[in-house]
């Protein structure tokens, strides 16, 4: 079966959870009436399933190439596809309506961006990075080059890029060596090597929109002395108009990957390429982050979407593949033998992966919408509970929904069993195309010391005792509703043990910084089951609601089932975590490295 986009999950989601016509008086939300959003959806379903979803195996096949003259093809069909993208306004969803933008809630475009993704992972990245670059742009840049840069990337006649690594540094920025010279007409000559530059030369779109980090001479050494650079393939001419080659930039090589083939893994060369500053001198790593944030909610979201197709097509394997008889008699008497998913271990794998992708497409959704309400709402305090769980629950969201996004692409290769190994059914590509969202912009691991190192810390903690307030409001506004019981115990349950490790790491951290490294990954997994319960808990209430106002539509008993199986047999995994995390990092740190 090909992939078949969510959209009654998100619409679910977008009007009985969120229920974002709330917020019609905010200025994002004024033209995002839940009848429009709905419109979108479909068609944003449409798109994806009819034009995304059959170039994925196409792109995973052929892959891109690198011409000698330094430009790249991209697969059959991606070019075409993109122009359909362009013309569809696909990529001004979210943008500023002052440069040619929709202006809609950035959780409505990350509706879309789901689908997009896992419809066609390797695709959804060129205008994934291109919006953001534009959002540096927009965050950083001067009316000058927001005028001449920004309409271009939201139309999508221009795409856009990242530049951080380079071959001796990755997540080390401040070792960086590019260079920047100034010249006299205020322009900078660029000169250095990136590299694993996503979308960083291709053949869909008239120009690239390279932001390259470089050292200006004489610029404090580290992180401190790092600046920001539009470096285009073309130079724009005052019009806006595509003018002559930037010569000095290149994309010198592609990458041999594991995965995500249908996208351009470049190797650029900058040697006196023109460039210029965006911001300030040595200002360019917060401006970067502004990017990296945007970038990390955005891998988040590929582990989700690689998972939601990988368990679309095991569940279809599973309806259709016969071997053995249930262990409590035949379920298919007139056939040679039952399909698998009458057998429990096949259930198992199955709604271990449905009750994590829900529960994690709603904690998407959530924080996405805080981030709507940091931008639009009148009220300062909202605004700032907003911008605090935006800058908490990044980490989590893009180190827990990863390495969960692969455990599911997994066992949907185990649902298929031999099948699944071979070349002949999807479940290879979404396992290998997944794995990268674990290591870029990045590292999980990198993901959880952020967590436990930065963010926890941050304001003294008030990121943290506030989602700690919000949930204990939820509990107790709740606590008598007897069908929502086991909800809100298990929400209970798990923001206690969340609460404990929080404590212990305040307690054990600061005394030896290796106890708060040793236990940052099971911390933020243990967060993410948490906020998973917290979603669960919503989704319950919302569906329980619409089945007292009468529905009779199958979705809402789906969703207490599933829901249900959370609590019992994915939610217990929180107090695993909570002892792992407490035995601090004595044994982890006593043996020697000869000794491994």
């Amino acid at each position: 079966m090909a992939y078949q986009p969510p959209v009654r999950d998100h619409a679910f989601l977008l009007r009985d959870v969120l229920k974002i016509d709330q917020y019609a008086e905010l200025p994002a939300f004024a033209d995002a009436s839940i009848d429009v959003v709905d419109q979108i959806i479909e068609e944003a379903g449409r798109f994806t399933g009819e034009v995304l979803a059959p170039l994925n195996g196409v792109g995973d096949k052929q892959g891109c190439v690198w011409n000698p003259d330094f430009t790249v093809k991209t697969p059959d069909g991606f070019k075409e596809a993109y122009k359909q993208l362009c013309e569809g306004g696909w990529t001004a969803i979210g943008s500023d309506p002052n440069y040619g933008g929709q202006g809609l809630p950035h959780v409505v475009n990350l509706s879309f961006s789901e689908m997009s993704s896992s419809a066609n992972m390797a695709f959804s990245m060129y205008p994934g990075l291109a919006h953001g670059a534009y959002s540096a742009i927009h965050y950083g840049g001067s009316d000058e080059q927001k005028d001449l840069y920004l309409p271009k990337m939201v139309s999508g006649e221009w795409t856009g890029t990242m530049n951080l690594t380079e071959p001796h540094c990755g997540t080390d920025l401040g070792l960086l060596r590019t260079k920047a010279v100034p010249q006299a007409d205020g322009s900078y000559r660029i000169t250095g090597q990136k590299i694993w530059i996503s979308a960083g030369e291709h053949d869909m779109a008239d120009n690239i929109v390279h932001l390259v980090l470089a050292r200006i001479e004489g610029a404090p050494a580290g992180v401190k002395g790092i600046s920001l650079f539009i470096v285009p393939k073309f130079l724009p001419k005052s019009d806006g108009s595509v003018g002559e080659r930037n010569e000095g930039a290149k994309c010198v090589g592609l990458e041999e990957k594991m995965g995500i083939h249908g996208n351009a893994t470049c190797v650029m060369q900058y040697e006196d390429a023109k460039g210029w500053l965006i911001g300030e001198e040595n200002s360019g790593l917060k401006l970067m982050f502004v990017m990296m944030n945007e970038a990390r909610l955005g891998v988040g979201l590929q582990g989700v979407a690689q998972a939601e197709a990988a368990y679309q097509a095991a569940v279809s394997f599973a309806k259709d593949r016969l071997q053995g008889r249930s262990l409590t008699g035949p379920k298919n008497p007139d056939g040679p033998a039952d399909p698998i998913i009458v057998h429990p271990d096949v259930r198992r794998m199955l709604l271990d992966s449905k009750a994590t992708i829900e529960g994690g497409r709603a904690f998407l959704f959530w924080t996405a919408l805080h981030g709507d309400l940091a931008h639009a709402h009148p009220d300062e305090a909202v605004r700032q509970k907003a911008n605090d769980y935006m800058g908490l629950l990044t980490p989590v969201l893009k180190g827990y929904l990863t390495d969960k996004g692969f455990k599911i692409c997994s066992d949907a290769m185990q649902v298929h069993g031999g099948s699944g190994f071979t070349e002949h059914f999807p479940a290879s590509q979404y396992l290998r195309d997944c794995r990268i969202a674990l290591i870029y912009e990045g590292t999980n691991g990198i993901q959880a010391l952020d967590l436990v190192g930065r963010k926890l810390a941050a304001n003294g903690g008030r990121a943290v005792m506030s989602f700690f307030a919000e949930v204990d409001q939820f509990v107790g506004e709740n606590g008598d509703d007897a069908e929502l019981k086991p909800f809100i115990d298990g929400l209970a349950s798990a923001k206690a043990q969340l609460q404990d490790a929080t404590l212990w790491l305040m307690q054990n951290g600061l005394q030896n910084p290796d106890n708060a490294g040793a236990a940052s990954t099971d911390y933020m997994h243990l967060f993410g089951l948490t906020g998973l319960a917290y979603m669960w808990a919503l989704m319950a209430k919302a569906s329980l609601a619409k089945i007292a106002e009468g529905s009779t539509d199958p979705l809402y008993a789906t969703k207490l089932t599933t829901g249900r199986y959370f609590v019992e047999r994915l939610l217990p995994d929180a107090a695993s975590h909570l002892a792992k995390l407490k035995t601090g990092s004595a044994t982890l740190m006593s043996l020697p490295a000869e000794a491994f």
